[in-house]
């Protein structure tokens, strides 16, 4: 715990993503990242400065055949001393294919963001934390770079426009592998993923590229990091949900 710590310390410092008195609302999926992310935050409240407090939200699709067992995330937040909110929405696919149709993925990840927003609204907080870790944000700045000719990726900080919140991501700085290792030496409990919509995308064709490219350059993933903190896409304002 004590390397993932100290990154996810160094993350909040860096970025500036916890103000002191803040409150924070964690997107509890489930899954391994999320649950490391509540833990070390859990933590890292009672190391000072910033002193913030911290609760947890978990959005169930009452239509969607994704299985959670959520008696073991609250039991699991029990243990936290952190205060679990268990939402239940659905979202309708329209089977008729137009070229502006969204995706099932993007319709459920949308109803399950808009969720939470109103929760954290509700609860006073300013801050949502999410648990991309750093895999995750340079393979985005790749799926970005080879499909939408764009280079940008999931930011550590994004405040939003429309609303007085911000997302934050405080294992921006971790490895995947890392919090892999950390997850089993927990024993979390895997959640069961039976998503009709859960297939291959272009993320798993990115991720061999990814590899690829460490091998081509070991110190590659540190260099794909350093751009994007140069072009300024790390910390961001101004964009809608």
């Amino acid at each position: 715990m004590n390397h993932l710590l100290r990154l996810l310390t160094r993350a909040l410092r860096e970025y500036r993503l916890i103000e002191d008195g803040e409150h924070v609302l964690v997107a509890l999926s489930g899954g391994k990242d999320s649950l490391c992310l509540l833990q070390l935050l859990a933590e890292r409240r009672h190391i000072y400065p910033p002193r913030f407090q911290l609760s947890a939200v978990h959005v169930r699709m009452e239509n969607i055949a994704y299985e959670t067992d959520t008696s073991y995330l609250e039991d699991f937040c029990r243990r936290l001393d952190v205060p679990l909110h268990i939402l239940t929405t659905r979202f309708d696919v329209d089977e008729t294919p137009t070229r502006k149709q969204k995706t099932p993925c993007f319709l459920c990840s949308w109803n399950r963001r808009k969720q939470i927003f109103n929760l954290a609204q509700e609860l006073g907080c300013q801050k949502i934390a999410l648990g991309h870790h750093q895999d995750d944000i340079l393979h985005t700045a790749l799926m970005n770079l080879t499909f939408q000719g764009r280079f940008d990726s999931m930011p550590a900080l994004l405040r939003m426009k429309k609303m007085p919140l911000a997302i934050i991501r405080p294992l921006c700085l971790c490895h995947e592998a890392d919090i892999r290792d950390f997850a089993e030496a927990q024993h979390y409990q895997p959640q069961k993923k039976l998503c009709p919509y859960d297939t291959d995308t272009h993320r798993t064709s990115i991720h061999a590229v990814y590899e690829q490219m460490n091998q081509l350059n070991p110190e590659f993933r540190y260099s794909l990091w350093h751009a994007l903190e140069r072009e300024g896409k790390l910390v961001e304002d101004s964009r809608d949900y």
